[in-house]
């Protein structure tokens, strides 16, 4: 994997796509696998595991508290060894970076410890994240924190069970943070939910996979990742190829939602899906869409926008502006930069397509997505003659959930002509 400048110029495809690539595994899947596996009764060997920031910092924190855990990259192995429950280390200092699947479900995991001391803290983005309805709710089972956000100091009592409210409104990690240990509280925990939550489908795979980790399990294979899918579909679109996406999973009963962005693309004939292959489909126009469910896709699209025939609409996203940056606000900057004219709405973003403004640098804001959604609009040949027109500030900070996705789009460019 190569060293990323702070500024990327993105050379165009000057030919379809064609290839095959294969998936990174899921961050999403692979954080909630190493919770479940220290949370088991023996070890258990996680493949196709994903190698990034998020999930070292999830393994280093596990190792912090106590665990054994192996990783062996080369393999893409994690094996953790079981504690059943058991919280080993009785303190801890806690780093969780920016990543918001370690700091909920580390949060409401050292709560199981019935006399712990750990001092939590992260980022400075995640500083404006919201954490506080966790806290709220792990007090009613002893819990103290020192803060309604990071950093905090918890002091934990154990999880008497019983039930639970929440306000889940802001993220689905902070439902699920509580889903994932609940099997391990001295009675039955039901939690009860204060108004509606977010991304359903992030609920319903910590749901199946707790049912999956109750099983005596020796080994859990990971799939490859359905965001990361949205943007090679995207780059099938962008150039006017076809790629076959190695580990993509859209089998009923699959885990992850975010699949449903290619279903969504493909009903309105915008992409073509054979099994793990994905094409072109007959239509340009403009799409509607409600990405409530898997709106860790929807930059993928925003960045699309002006490439298509007439207006996009894109609704269901108030939640993003509490992720890594705000989601919403970033991206109709980043598009009126490049020329477009954007409406935004506290939920929602309608980008009317207008002649893409060259030589454009797009800020990232610390956020992944935005540099991979932009460095897929980066490929289109916008002059005809391969010349770069955008540029991607900190391209490394997509290290946070794929390290290798600029080495990986270079190749194919290279592959494709």
């Amino acid at each position: 994997m190569s060293t990323l400048p702070d500024k990327l110029s993105i050379a165009p495809f000057t030919r379809s796509v064609r290839g095959r690539i294969t998936l990174p595994g899921s961050k999403s899947i692979t954080n909630r696998a190493l919770i479940l596996a220290a949370l088991g009764r023996s070890a258990v060997t996680l493949r196709n595991a994903l190698f990034s920031r998020d999930t070292q910092i999830m393994v280093a924190a596990l190792r912090t508290l106590g665990f054994a855990v192996l990783t062996d990259e080369a393999t893409l192995t994690i094996t953790v060894t079981g504690r059943g429950g058991e919280i080993p280390a009785r303190e801890a200092r806690l780093d969780v970076g920016n990543a918001g699947t370690a700091a909920r479900f580390l949060t409401a995991f050292v709560c199981l410890r019935p006399d712990g001391f750990y001092h939590f803290d992260g980022d400075e983005a995640m500083r404006r994240r919201p954490i506080g309805a966790l806290l709220d709710a792990l007090a009613t089972q002893g819990a103290r924190a020192s803060a309604k956000n990071f950093p905090f100091t918890l002091k934990t009592a154990g999880l008497s069970g019983g039930k639970i409210e929440l306000d889940a409104s802001a993220s689905s990690q902070l439902l699920s943070a509580l889903l994932l240990v609940a099997p391990h509280a001295r009675t039955p925990l039901m939690v009860k939910l204060k108004g509606e939550t977010v991304s359903h489908p992030f609920v319903g795979m910590t749901e199946q996979m707790v049912r999956q980790f109750s099983s005596l399990l020796t080994e859990y294979a990971i799939e490859g990742d359905a965001t990361a899918a949205s943007y090679f579909a995207a780059l099938a679109a962008v150039t006017g190829g076809k790629l076959e996406l190695a580990g993509l999973n859209l089998a009923a009963g699959a885990l992850q939602g975010d699949a449903e962005f290619l279903r969504f693309l493909a009903a309105r004939k915008y992409l073509s899906v054979a099994g793990a292959t994905v094409a072109p489909g007959p239509e340009f126009s403009g799409v509607t869409g409600d990405f409530n469910d898997f709106s860790d896709t929807f930059l993928t699209l925003a960045a699309l926008a002006p490439l298509l025939d007439g207006p996009t609409r894109i609704t269901g996203i108030a939640h993003t502006r509490l992720q890594e940056t705000d989601r919403v606000s970033g991206a109709a900057r980043e598009l009126k930069k490049l020329g477009q004219q954007v409406i935004e709405t506290k939920d929602s973003l309608e980008i009317h397509p207008r002649p893409l403004t060259p030589d454009v640098e797009i800020e990232t804001y610390h956020d992944h997505r935005f540099a991979m959604s932009f460095g897929i609009l980066g490929c289109h040949d916008l002059r005809k003659n391969g010349r770069p027109w955008l540029t991607i500030r900190d391209p490394a900070c997509c290290a946070k959930t794929f390290p290798a996705f600029f080495d990986l789009l270079a190749r194919l460019r290279t592959e494709s002509h």
